[in-house]
């Protein structure tokens, strides 16, 4: 498959931007590709992790096989097909005339947006969602800068979060390090490896306190490093309930022009519910896109 970063992308103005790398993600450009709809496709990479190690797929019409021969069968569609994959992990997107997607200072915009982000539950714990913006954060270059000489934990869902760890400890005065993953390592001293999975969150007008095997760490703020931000964190003002976006038939969220697809929509989390919900997202951001041009 045919891939370039972010800040090798040609244009900045698209019809339809569709953030997720997974099956949802993946469908929907493929869609969206043979419409010859002007689209660009944006995730941390193609399929994910979770794909990629899944023991067998069984719910998939026509495939028999594990997740790694699903992936390499994606993958030679996708080269194929021409459908290019931007790596990106998008930190916000803002709904106005037109949708502004934003990763560490880059920016595009797009008339339509379908959100495939899917969901990764490792990291969550009692009050996350309630401060988030007052102390809790899922991007470490976005606003590490503000917790200069203060004390922070890094919940870590895997070793790839390592070097942003790293990152928040160059301007932290300690980072509480806690890693979901086996063999954490670390170069920077004021990182301190901790045990126990965190499970609340407390505070007042901000962030005071993570409490994690049993113990209460006082600190600033609390950056939740993982695969998928939650799309309340990631769309200011999208209607969730019960930690799925709510969508109509057509996919249509309560965002005018944002359409939502694939697990982060709800269950089943399975991977057909998921290429179809890419596909009926982009035949609807496709239309919408061309009733502005009317």
């Amino acid at each position: 498959m045919k891939t370039q970063k972010l800040s090798a992308a040609e244009k900045r103005t698209y019809s339809v931007a569709v953030v997720g790398g997974g099956i949802a993600g993946y469908t929907a450009a493929l869609t969206l590709k043979n419409l010859r709809v002007d689209y660009i496709w944006l995730g941390r990479k193609p399929f994910g992790d979770k794909l990629l190690l899944a023991e067998y797929v069984r719910n998939f019409p026509a495939f028999v096989g594990n997740g790694a021969e699903f992936a390499k069968r994606l993958d030679e569609q996708a080269e194929k097909e021409g459908v290019l994959f931007t790596e990106a992990r998008i930190d916000g997107v803002y709904a106005g005339d037109e949708f502004v997607l934003t990763e560490n200072g880059e920016m595009l915009s797009a008339k339509a947006v379908i959100l495939a982000t899917g969901v990764e539950s490792a990291g969550s714990c009692k009050g996350e969602g309630d401060f988030l913006g007052r102390g809790v954060s899922y991007c470490a270059v976005c606003d590490g800068a503000l917790y200069r000489g203060k004390t922070i934990a890094a919940v870590l869902s895997s070793k790839e979060f390592e070097e942003e760890a790293e990152y928040l400890a160059g301007f932290a005065g300690k980072v509480y390090a806690f890693c979901l993953y086996k063999d954490p390592a670390f170069k920077a001293e004021n990182i301190v490896l901790c045990e126990g999975v965190p499970t609340e969150i407390r505070g007042d007008m901000r962030v005071r306190s993570l409490t994690a095997g049993g113990r209460k760490y006082d600190v600033d703020g609390v950056f939740f490093l993982k695969n998928s931000t939650p799309p309340s964190a990631l769309v200011g003002g999208l209607l969730v309930e019960n930690g799925a976006v709510k969508v109509e038939k057509n996919m249509a969220t309560n965002l005018k022009g944002l359409f939502a697809a694939g697990d982060v929509t709800g269950r089943p989390y399975q991977y057909v519910k998921a290429a179809g919900e890419g596909l009926t997202a982009a035949y609807a951001a496709n239309d919408y896109v061309k009733s502005l041009e009317k």
